[in-house]
């Protein structure tokens, strides 16, 4: 798999006028603020631009400046030349009413750093050494010479820092932090921006932690942990996708874990893992394409249908035989 180059992708975005970006269903951080980062820029050159995501704007990035322009699409068609996906490993995860706003699309350019991302679009940019798709952003930027407003600047930062668990995930680097200086620089205001993303959840995510702490599982070695949200509970907690973004990582953070795992039932029946390494021996990504899922190395998730207690014990199996053949 070759990428393009960043000249070409500017090539081609300089071309065209109009644009619809978007991102992955259940979008966190890096989904949106990516949108919203690339999109301003565009915007900022003259173009038209639709940022659209299958499941709407979370409640929690609604502070993002721009963000109100984000549409949830009901199945219509959008008049653009171009469609533009960011932070979305494979197509089908746009989510099929944002796919039919595409359709008319001539070309589909699909940003990433998805390591298991198959290069789904005419130009592709698939770095999966990069610590998220906003800092893929934020260098195409920077080297394309694009715009880099208030609003880019805020997005990119939002972007980076909820997918490096705010600059602690080994797949940070000295780049990544020299680009938060950068930000800081133009005047990011860190202190207000890091509270709004971290420090304003709704009481109903402590409710949530109380009942997966209740189901909390520990392997008898210490070194698997993992609990389970059944839609039930989220009926009666009144709970919104978003609500348990970066939860996993309090059973990641157990001293001797060395793989975390969220499952949860989703409405539709099937069952969402979650699955967190903070051993490199232990490869998720890998144990997540069994299933036909994806992600990274430290990091990865799978959609599957069965319960949530039959989907637990095949994925648990295929990480014990990694755990087990990687014994101190």
């Amino acid at each position: 798999m070759s990428n393009s180059t960043f000249p070409e992708i500017a090539q081609a975005l300089r071309q065209h006028k109009s644009f619809i970006i978007m991102s992955h269903v259940r979008p966190d951080g890096d989904a949106i603020g990516s949108q919203l980062a690339l999109g301003h820029a565009l915007e900022e050159l003259g173009k038209t631009v639709y940022y659209v995501n299958e499941d709407g704007l979370p409640d929690n990035l609604a502070f993002l400046p721009h963000s109100e322009k984000l549409i949830q699409p009901k199945g219509e068609v959008l008049d653009v030349e171009v469609a533009i996906a960011v932070d979305c490993a494979t197509k089908p995860r746009l989510g099929d009413n944002a796919l039919i706003a595409a359709s008319k699309a001539k070309l589909w350019i699909n940003i990433d750093h998805h390591i298991s991302n198959p290069a789904y679009g005419d130009l592709n940019y698939i770095d999966g050494e990069s610590p998220a798709a906003g800092k893929i952003i934020y260098d195409f930027i920077k080297s394309e010479d694009f715009p880099l407003s208030d609003v880019t600047r805020d997005a990119i930062y939002v972007a980076v820092s909820t997918d490096t668990g705010s600059f602690q995930y080994g797949s940070t680097t000295a780049e990544t932090y020299e680009m938060a200086a950068d930000l800081m620089r133009r005047g990011l205001k860190v202190g207000q921006i890091n509270s709004q993303t971290y420090d304003s959840h709704p009481y109903r995510r402590v409710e949530l932690t109380r009942r997966l702490l209740n189901t909390l599982q520990l392997s008898e070695d210490g070194r698997m942990a993992d609990w389970q949200l059944i839609y039930s509970t989220q009926i009666t907690l009144g709970l919104k996708p978003e609500d348990s973004e970066g939860l996993i990582d309090m059973i990641r953070a157990i001293q001797g874990v060395e793989v975390a795992v969220f499952y949860e039932e989703l409405p539709d029946g099937m069952i969402r893992v979650s699955m967190r390494s903070k051993n490199k021996a232990i490869n998720v990504c890998d144990v997540a394409k069994i299933f036909g899922g994806g992600g990274h190395a430290m990091a990865a998730g799978i959609r599957t249908d069965g319960t949530i207690e039959s989907v637990r014990d095949a994925v648990s199996a295929e990480l014990r035989k990694r755990l087990d053949a990687n014994a101190k």
